[in-house]
C-alpha cells in the first residue's frame, strides 16, 4: 500500500470520526471537518461561479447546509462526495438564480445599443475555457483536473456511471483542444495539457 493511499485512509477515517462526533452536537468537530475542506471547496465554487464573492457566500453557506444535514450522511459514500455533491446543487442553483435574473433584465434593456462581436484574443485564458463548457462539463473538469477526485468518485456524486463520466471528461478535453486549434494559440496547449 502506497503512502498517499495511506494517508487518504487515515484521513476520511479520522474525518468519519469527526462525523459522527459532529452528529453527537459537538462544533469543534465539525469546526475541524471545516478546516479539512475549506479552502477545495472554495476553490470548487470559484470556478462554477467565477466570482471571488459569490465563491466565499457559496462555501459558507454549503457548511450550513452540511452542518443541518450531516444527520442523512451515510459512510457508503465518501464524505468529500456527499459534499461535493451538496456543493454541486447549491452552485447549480445559484447558476440557475443568476440566469433568470439575466434574462429579467434583458427583457426590459430597450435602449442599449447592441454590442459589436469581438474578435477572440488568441491567448484565450482559462476562464475563457470555463466558458465555453455546460455547467455539468465545468463540474466534471474541476473536480478530475483540479481536485484529482477519480471518475469512481466523481460518478457517485453524479449519480452516473463511472464509464459515462469518464467519456464525458474525455469530449470535454476534445472540446477544448478544438477550439485550442481553431484559434492556434501556443499559450492555450498548457491549458488543455494540463486537464
Amino acid at each position: 500500500m502506497d503512502r498517499q493511499h495511506r494517508e487518504y485512509k487515515s484521513n476520511s477515517e479520522e474525518i468519519e470520526m469527526l462525523i459522527e462526533r459532529t452528529k453527537l452536537g459537538d462544533k469543534e468537530a465539525f469546526a475541524s471537518i471545516i478546516r479539512n475542506f475549506e479552502k477545495p471547496m472554495y476553490i470548487y465554487c470559484y470556478h462554477m461561479l467565477k466570482s471571488k464573492e459569490e465563491a466565499e457566500d457559496a462555501r459558507q453557506e454549503i457548511f450550513i447546509r452540511v452542518y443541518e444535514q450531516i444527520h442523512k450522511y451515510r459512510p457508503n459514500m465518501s464524505f468529500s462526495a456527499w459534499l461535493y455533491k451538496i456543493a454541486y446543487n447549491y452552485c447549480l442553483n445559484q447558476i440557475r438564480g443568476k440566469k433568470r435574473w439575466l434574462r429579467f433584465i434583458d427583457r426590459y434593456k430597450y435602449d442599449q445599443p447592441e454590442t459589436s462581436t469581438q474578435q477572440i484574443d488568441s491567448q484565450t485564458t482559462l476562464k475563457d475555457f470555463l466558458n465555453l463548457l455546460t455547467i455539468e462539463e465545468r463540474h466534471i473538469l474541476v473536480l478530475r483536473a483540479i481536485h484529482q477526485y477519480h471518475f469512481d468518485e466523481i460518478s457517485e456524486m453524479l449519480n452516473m456511471k463511472p464509464a459515462t463520466v469518464r467519456k464525458k471528461y474525455e469530449r470535454l478535453r476534445k472540446k477544448l483542444q478544438t477550439k485550442e486549434v481553431n484559434e492556434g494559440g501556443r499559450v492555450n496547449a498548457s491549458i488543455t495539457k494540463s486537464i
